[in-house]
């Protein structure tokens, strides 16, 4: 295995051990009353796929409607432990699929279910890059990486 691709490997692993260790993330949005971020629970069905559900009448589904450009955090909120952003296209699903993203997000963050009974819609973020930062490492800048990587 070349250096490269311990790299890559090394980086793949910390996003998803990251993603692994975190329920909620922070998501900003921009629609007509501007700027947006929001806390959310979610899942991922891969690291470069998130899975999260948003009130049906909410700021930040508006806003995905009328942008679905988006921005994403998954941190502890300090910089000292390993984080991730990243630049996704959110997509609003609906029928079959909507239940079984339901399912999974429920799965992997029980505490979710009240926010089930919500008028509530699900939402797919499809990430087209990750920074990975983990000072400890030295990942300062973060590394990135992409779904070929």
């Amino acid at each position: 295995m070349t250096t490269i691709e311990q790299d890559v490997t090394e980086v793949r692993t910390a996003l998803r051990d990251t993603l692994a260790a975190h329920k909620s993330m922070y998501l900003a949005t921009v629609g007509s009353n501007g700027p947006w971020v929001g806390g959310v629970y979610f899942a991922e069905s891969d690291p470069f796929t998130l899975e999260l559900v948003l009130e049906d009448s909410g700021r930040t589904l508006a806003a995905i409607r009328a942008n679905p450009e988006v921005a994403v955090v998954v941190s502890t909120g300090t910089p000292a432990e390993p984080f991730l952003q990243a630049r996704a296209t959110a997509e609003v699903i609906e029928g079959d699929e909507d239940s079984m993203i339901r399912a999974r997000l429920q799965a992997k963050v029980p505490e979710v279910a009240p926010f089930l009974g919500f008028p509530i819609k699900t939402v797919r973020l499809t990430v087209s890059s990750w920074r990975v930062t983990d000072l400890v490492k030295g990942w300062l800048p973060g590394k990135e990486i992409t779904p070929a990587a």
